[in-house]
């Protein structure tokens, strides 16, 4: 499933392209997503200028003056350029055609989303309720410590709470646990005001690194010109179950939290 690094890669390789284009059509081939596309998408968008392209949590925001497309790309959404005319394949459900380029969105499970939100954006339902954004000064180590001192659940289902902070998905936060040596089930009011801090900003680090790198890839994703990312070939411990430990070569456990693998050190994170 594409996180939160992979979304911002994403909305990055797209906005240079998008801000500023006009949309000649929308076709849609497949309405049945998540939500169902509005069946007036294609009459909302045609002939209008896209402003601005920015990201929440893991929704894309395409602003217009007249409102807001918020998609999101679920298990295994992507949307890239390709030329006008181009064929399109089985999975391939949307077409934004804005003249020159068209913007396809593929999603093979079909458990993304195109929704349409007129007015306030930070509104919409499937918003108005998110924590703050993880690489924001509205994120920190303080504002960790104080939501923890409620929770006696484990330390990685609380960093994976969008009610906490948003983003921090599965595989962000097996690395992000190793790389601040916390025990990802840790009883989260256990840990003290350092280790919050320092929790805080292994978090920051190791998206902005997979930001970087351009996401992982994880079965079907892809950025918008068609690439994958490269963040996998630097795991510390996700996806290594009983492989040596890059720092102690003690082998890599794995847990099940919350219905998800949760990967870690023994040595490097005691419990």
């Amino acid at each position: 499933m594409p996180e939160l690094p992979e979304v911002e890669t994403t909305r990055r390789g797209i906005a240079p392209q998008l801000e500023g284009a006009t949309v000649q059509t929308v076709i849609v081939r497949e309405a049945r997503l998540r939500w169902p596309i509005p069946p007036e998408l294609p009459a909302l968008l045609a002939g209008r200028t896209v402003r601005s392209v920015s990201r929440r949590a893991k929704y894309l925001l395409v602003d217009f003056e007249h409102g807001t497309l918020i998609v999101h790309l679920g298990m295994s959404g992507s949307l890239r350029f390709v030329p006008p005319g181009s064929t399109p394949e089985k999975h391939d459900h949307v077409d934004i055609v804005l003249g020159q380029t068209v913007l396809r969105y593929r999603d093979p499970r079909r458990f993304g989303a195109m929704l349409w939100q007129q007015g306030p954006v930070a509104a919409h339902p499937l918003l108005a309720k998110l924590g703050p954004e993880p690489l924001s000064d509205a994120f920190d180590g303080q504002r960790l410590f104080e939501a923890s001192r409620r929770k006696g659940s484990a330390i990685k289902l609380l960093i994976m709470d969008n009610h906490v902070v948003v983003g921090v998905g599965n595989i962000y936060a097996n690395e992000s646990l190793f790389y601040a040596g916390i025990h990802p089930a840790r009883a989260a009011n256990s840990l003290r005001r350092e280790e919050c801090e320092r929790l805080a900003a292994e978090i920051k680090s190791v998206l902005a690194r997979a930001i970087e790198a351009g996401g992982s890839t994880l079965r079907d994703f892809i950025d918008a010109k068609g690439k994958p990312g490269y963040f996998q070939q630097s795991y510390k411990v996700y996806g290594r179950r009983e492989l040596p430990c890059h720092d102690c070569g003690t082998l890599i456990s794995e847990i099940r939290q919350g219905q998800r693998s949760t990967c870690f050190c023994p040595h490097c994170q005691p419990l």
